[in-house]
């Protein structure tokens, strides 16, 4: 097989390919032997119609695409290992020969992975902050601890406050048309968590038990319907139901039962820790993403437009898988929200750009400083993979191998953290 391989534009070239006289031969046999199961000729059994037969009745050009079809994806691959190619998006095939006899000549159209023209990556560096660990957030997690561990008590003679639980039946009203999505029936709502139209739950405070209110709101500028998108509405509220959260005391009963620690001292004491951990863990990884900023701020490259469209519908997916787990069909969440399709994709479009850029330039890094990943790298990766999960690891393997993209995607966050690592190491503060 001849190659030959030319760039026209930037990332954009023209893969020439030769397939020999033999190998087209053999194509168009197993093309004749699939073809040949279909035909029906009288005299003839059908698919035992002789080759000489079936080329003077229908012409060997009738099997000339069952034999490309053979021919061209293995020739394609072959001639891309062959000029070293990293094509990023399906080729554009034109046939220039295809005759009984000769070689196959084609033509593909190439889109290539970007060249990444790298700064000096080795020589980053950045601005550092502190993560001192505040009284407020051990106060918030405790706050926390206490909220998971509650009791709900219902409020007989008294109204709605900040915190409460409440049961509401609600109709919503613009332009006095009752409008999609606005009612329901025993809804469950916590005060104050704002997951209303800002300003509803703060007019439902005060409100008793199968009290009817009407409540005036204005949708956000920016709120995810379109058609309510600053508009004003009224709500008819009646409640039914009032439930108060009662937070348990924190002391050593309180710690004994939900620990394993005797005393709420020293159940503190192990909270403290934990929350330094996390705050050890938010420096690193603020550490680590200021310096891959930098670095992929230096670089220049020019990124062909199919990438994006790739990551993009990537994470096009993704979303829809989410809105899946959560019993939302794509299209109606689009119908709810009046969002195009395109629209929807624009959402996606900076976080997918940054995405692309970022991974080409620790590509190139790594490839710059021979960064590989080893079995070790990826047998310490399973190892941990299998004690958090308490698996063992050949399952883990197991488990991997029948998915996409896999081990594949394991490898390539190893590859990745260690590109990472390696930048930490050679960067410096400010």
């Amino acid at each position: 097989m001849a190659v030959k391989w030319e760039k026209t534009e930037a990332n954009v070239g023209i893969l020439e390919v030769e397939v020999g006289q033999e190998q087209v031969k053999h194509a168009l046999d197993e093309a004749f032997k699939k073809v040949v199961k279909r035909v029906n000729l009288p005299g003839f059994r059908k698919g035992k119609v002789p080759r000489r037969i079936f080329e003077t009745r229908f012409g060997v050009e009738s099997l000339y695409q069952d034999a490309l079809d053979v021919l061209l994806p293995e020739a394609y691959s072959n001639a891309v290992v062959e000029a070293k190619l990293e094509p990023v998006d399906r080729p554009q095939i034109d046939i220039v020969q295809m005759e009984s006899g000769k070689p196959l000549l084609f033509k593909a159209t190439v889109t290539v992975k970007p060249e990444v023209q790298l700064g000096d990556y080795k020589s980053v560096t950045y601005e550092d902050k502190d993560f001192v660990l505040s009284q407020e957030r051990i106060d918030e997690e405790l706050t926390k601890v206490r909220s998971g561990h509650a009791e709900l008590q219902v409020v007989e003679d008294g109204s709605v406050e900040s915190g409460d639980m409440i049961v509401m039946d609600f109709k919503g009203y613009v332009d006095g048309e009752a409008f999609e999505g606005g009612e329901a029936e025993n809804y469950q709502l916590e005060i104050g968590t704002n997951t209303f139209v800002p300003g509803f739950e703060d007019q439902l405070i005060g409100a008793k038990v199968d009290e009817e209110r009407t409540i005036t709101v204005t949708f956000p500028e920016d709120y995810h319907v379109k058609s309510l998108a600053s508009k004003e509405a009224k709500f008819d509220v009646v409640i039914h139901d009032i439930k108060r959260k009662v937070l348990p005391e924190l002391d050593d009963e309180f710690a004994k039962d939900i620990s394993e620690f005797e005393t709420f001292e020293d159940f503190k004491a192990d909270l403290i820790k934990n929350l330094e951990h996390e705050l050890e863990h938010e420096h690193e990884h603020y550490v680590q993403d200021a310096i891959v900023q930098a670095v992929v701020e230096q670089a220049i490259i020019d990124i062909p437009a199919v990438m994006f469209d790739q990551e993009i519908d990537s994470e096009v997916k993704e979303f829809e898988s989410r809105l899946s787990q959560q019993g939302i069909p794509l299209d109606a969440y689009q119908e709810f929200t009046g969002t195009t399709t395109e629209e929807l994709r624009e959402q996606f479009r900076e976080d997918a750009q940054n995405r692309v850029k970022t991974s080409l330039v620790l590509d190139a890094i790594a490839k710059a400083e021979n960064i590989q990943v080893t079995e070790e790298d990826l047998q310490a990766e399973l190892q941990k993979f299998a004690e958090s999960t308490g698996l063992d690891v050949a399952r883990v393997v197991q488990l991997l191998q029948s998915r996409d993209p896999g081990l594949m995607a394991l490898r390539s966050q190893i590859f990745s953290r260690k590109t990472v690592e390696f930048l930490v190491e050679h960067s410096a503060k400010a």
